[in-house]
């Protein structure tokens, strides 16, 4: 069953008070999700499986610690979950990258796939896929079926800000699916904003506002 989490560590919630201002610049804004993708890579990796390797220290030899099983892929939805992958590059630096593209139709508001591009062995990975917002809930939904597809099964979804309409559909849509996020929201509006929220992530990120 999907499991949602809301990770409520303080520097995290230091850090999205921030960035939800108005008044945060380009550069700030960029900075803050950089920030807390790493963080929440932190909290959402704490699952990891470990297995037993004996290593030499300058001292004497010993049973150590290493991450065992299956490798991770980093998979944003584009554009604005890129502004997450460089983070948590910086705390698993061996993850391979992946790319879902999305864009809405206007007229029916349905996400489109338009860009596919992952590792190879994408179906052995473990995956993180970022977006910084859980709105609809549809691009997320979409993304995780181009995944599965490809025989994906070890998923989670990470984001910011998640508006409860969008974890419902997320939810429904994939009960085998784990969530995490910086925070739950109250709702979306009738522009399919998240309120409070912090605006067009990807306007914010890359300036295009």
């Amino acid at each position: 069953m999907s499991k949602f989490t809301v990770v409520e560590h303080p520097l995290i919630q230091h850090k999205l008070s921030i960035l939800r201002r108005k008044e945060a610049s380009t550069k700030e804004f960029r900075e803050l999700v950089d920030e807390i993708g790493m963080l929440m890579a932190y909290e959402v990796s704490r699952e990891l499986p470990l297995e037993d390797v004996t290593i030499e220290t300058p001292v004497a030899q010993m049973t150590a610690k290493q991450l065992a099983g299956k490798k991770l892929a980093v998979v944003p939805i584009l554009r604005a979950g890129i502004g997450m992958v460089d983070g948590i590059l910086k705390l698993i630096p061996a993850a391979r990258v992946g790319h879902i593209g999305m864009y809405r139709d206007e007229e029916t508001m349905k996400p489109v796939e338009y860009m596919v591009k992952l590792p190879t062995d994408i179906a052995d990975r473990q995956i993180f896929l970022v977006d910084p917002m859980l709105a609809t809930g549809g691009s997320a939904a979409l993304a995780v079926d181009v995944l599965k597809k490809r025989g994906a099964s070890n998923i989670k979804f990470v984001c910011l800000v998640a508006a409860p309409e969008g974890v419902k559909a997320l939810q429904e849509a994939h009960p085998d699916l784990d969530i995490y996020a910086a925070s739950l929201d109250d709702h979306l509006n009738e522009q399919g904003y998240i309120v409070p929220g912090l605006g067009d992530a990807g306007d914010r990120l890359f300036g295009t506002k």
